[in-house]
């Protein structure tokens, strides 16, 4: 991993709620509301090991900032 943090952002756009990793092309999802944005978002940074979380208001300012740990695997099986 490079010196760069693992970040997704919320932000609004005309269809909905974006999902966005900073320099990516294309929303990793769009969603009907702010909050079910956030959820998968929260989902998408455990799954690929943690990281920053920016949500975004309606103005473009980051309104909220979360860290997101890791996810953690529920299968712990031997074998």
């Amino acid at each position: 991993m490079t010196g760069q943090p693992n970040t997704r952002d919320v932000s609004p756009r005309g269809d909905g709620w974006a999902v966005t990793k900073p320099g990516a092309q294309r929303a990793s999802a769009v969603l009907p509301t702010q909050a079910e944005a956030a959820t998968r978002a929260r989902e998408i940074l455990a799954n690929d090991g943690g990281g920053e979380l920016r949500v975004r208001g309606k103005n473009g300012q980051v309104r909220e900032q979360n860290t997101v740990p890791p996810g953690n695997d529920p299968r712990r099986s031997k074998g």
